[in-house]
């Protein structure tokens, strides 16, 4: 199968990963983002900030393949503080709908004890389907 890198304009290189893979079938994995910006600095220090950030990451990494927010058909949430996260539900569907619009894929969400990147409060992995190359 070939597969192509996806590596977005102007980002700093990432090390020992692929932000995204794009596999011959048309499929799109995109790696953990984290809600980091282009120069892997954190800007944002709250969750909803820090999310947003993190479904932009995951936009770019599908426009630098071609793609946009509706061929997204999955994510997985990584998330440091299960409260924190249920006490903005309202906050998170409004900052979700900036970024991806109405498109709802099929999600999971996992709370897990802690994430590689310490500032990180929340790590986000999507697969998109590009269709046949």
């Amino acid at each position: 199968m070939n597969n192509t890198i996806i590596h977005p304009e102007g980002w700093a290189p990432a090390k020992g990963y692929a932000n995204g893979v794009l596999a011959g079938d048309g499929t799109l994995y995109v790696g953990g983002q984290v809600g980091w910006t282009a120069d892997q600095v954190f800007v944002e220090h709250s969750f909803i900030g820090q999310m947003e950030q993190v479904l932009r990451n995951i936009l770019t990494v599908l426009e630098a393949a071609g793609g946009t927010a509706e061929d997204l058909v999955r994510l997985t949430w990584f998330v440091k503080d299960k409260k924190e996260y249920l006490a903005h539900q309202r906050e998170i569907g409004q900052a979700y709908r900036r970024v991806l619009g109405s498109n709802f894929p099929a999600m999971s969400m996992v709370v897990v004890l802690d994430l590689i990147e310490d500032e990180a409060l929340l790590e986000v992995e999507a697969t998109a389907f590009l269709g046949e190359k």
